[in-house]
């Protein structure tokens, strides 16, 4: 006799439903099945199948001074001959 099953209810947006379909169509698996295959993990690993890691220190810096560039909206060199100086004299180190 087969184990009795639930209906489960996600929520998430049409992009990313569509998108992930197709993906997961290219390799012969429907959402439901990727979602039965997600928690089946769960359940045999105990664990959350997907590395999730708290950024340490120097990169929640490094996020923090990005996320000030992006929203002052200048640009960090003031011209192209700058920024390819800079790269060639960071890649020696």
């Amino acid at each position: 006799m087969a184990p009795q099953s639930s209906m489960l209810h996600i929520r998430v947006d049409d992009n990313t439903k569509e998108q992930a379909t197709e993906a997961l169509a290219s390799m012969g698996m429907s959402v439901s099945d990727a979602v039965r295959l997600f928690l089946h993990r769960v359940v045999a690993d105990q664990a959350f199948p997907i590395e999730l890691k708290v950024p340490n220190a120097e990169t929640r810096l490094a996020m923090k001074e990005a996320r000030t560039k992006m929203a002052a909206r200048r640009p960090r060199f003031e011209n192209a001959d700058a920024l390819f100086d800079d790269l060639k004299k960071n890649r020696r180190k």
